[in-house]
């Protein structure tokens, strides 16, 4: 075989040094190649490829190039971008079928998705998440008939299972029978300040917390008994750090949100670049007892595709929360990235419908719970060690 490589390359030189002594007899000029230096007899390097002509052309012709490489692209981009909207697990399966030359590659889709996404996002000012403080007021009471209700920020509800007696004692009664006193409730109507965090999706940096006001301030200050100094002088324990960390977190973001929102929006696309691999991982473990039909390199193409299509959906669905409020948003979202995921192992797997079901359904309780959740606390931590 390398004898014949050899020869090819020889034959290939002496047909190239015939056309160029040819040329220069018919009195023709040769120019060397400006990418190889190889001699060009035409409009194109026999050698590489390189065109005659390649820079300071118009305008015009930049432009023309431009939208040329999009729209051809040997037609790659048009036939990835349908594949990957409108027929899940297609990319995938392509790849393992060997069908490679159809789209483009996984992990540059990937990354050319992503890319824009974050772009996007850094450049409107839009955070994937984002914490904001609010101040909840309790306050409990029971009626003569001993049902005890909160009434929270003034909405009245009912406490299912808790009973107080003449006294005020409120007790909660378990399923078993068992009552369990629970003497930190008190149901005198006396009321409570405390201070809880939201999660917020797709808001603007700074736009969810505009009605900080002191009485915030003066909550975090009641909640803080002057103890956050006494807290630091013991820090082999765990929860002493636990409790100045959280306490440092309110103060940081009532007087400057973005100290821990900035953070905790940088790290949260390196977490989830993260996630593609332990999804992979999960996918091998559901189909392990097809391991010798599917390597793991299918299941990370797979991840690829199906985390390409949420950067997609995700970017729409933070345009959509710039003009609907966020729960009408956020559940549309879900239905649509869940029933592309049950569509494209269907498709790439190639199994009934019963067993894609439930292991759609196994997914869709593991990823969620141990994979999505974990990782978005771990950003908050990073973020509150950033801060």
């Amino acid at each position: 075989m390398e004898e014949l490589g050899a020869i090819s390359e020889t034959a290939g030189a002496a047909a190239a040094e015939l056309a160029v002594s040819a040329l220069l007899e018919q009195g023709g000029k040769v120019v060397p190649c400006s990418n190889c230096g190889a001699p060009m007899t035409g409009a194109y390097c026999a050698a590489c490829g390189q065109p005659c002509q390649t820079h300071r052309r118009s305008v015009l012709h930049l432009l023309h190039d431009f939208f040329k490489d999009i729209a051809s692209f040997d037609s790659r981009i048009l036939r990835t971008v349908q594949a990957l909207m409108l027929r899940p697990g297609e990319l995938p399966l392509a790849f393992r079928e060997g069908r490679t030359q159809r789209y483009m590659p996984a992990v540059r889709l990937y990354l050319f998705v992503s890319l824009l996404f974050f772009l996007f996002l850094s450049v409107t000012g839009i955070a994937l998440a984002q914490l904001t403080l609010d101040v909840i007021t309790k306050k409990y009471v029971a009626d003569k008939a001993g049902h005890v209700f909160v009434i929270k920020n003034g909405v009245r509800a009912a406490m299912e299972g808790y009973a107080a007696d003449a006294k005020g004692n409120v007790t909660l009664t378990t399923g078993g029978g068992m009552r369990i006193p629970m003497p930190m409730i008190k149901t005198d109507g006396s009321a409570t300040n405390t201070v809880t965090t939201k999660l917020h999706f797709f808001g603007r940096l700074g736009a969810d917390h505009p009605h900080y006001s002191a009485d915030v301030a003066k909550v975090i200050k009641e909640i803080n008994p002057a103890n956050d100094a006494e807290l630091k002088k013991e820090p082999k324990s765990g929860m002493n750090w636990f409790l100045s960390a959280g306490y440092r977190v309110l103060v940081n973001v009532e007087s400057n949100p973005d100290a821990l929102n900035g953070p905790l929006t940088v790290w949260i696309p390196r977490l989830l670049f993260l996630l593609l691999p332990l999804f992979a991982l999960l996918l091998a473990a559901f189909y392990w007892r097809r391991r010798r039909e599917f390597y793991y390199v299918d299941h990370l193409v797979f991840s690829l595709s199906t985390h390409s299509f949420a950067f997609v959906v995700l970017a729409a669905a933070a345009v959509a929360a710039q003009f609907v409020p966020g729960e009408f948003v956020a559940w549309p979202t879900f239905g649509v990235l869940a029933l592309y995921l049950l569509l494209a192992l269907k498709r790439f797997y190639g199994q009934g419908w019963l067993a894609t079901g439930l292991k759609f359904v196994g997914i869709g309780i593991i990823y969620p719970t141990f994979f999505l959740a974990p990782s978005l606390g771990a950003a908050i931590v990073a973020s509150v060690v950033a801060a």
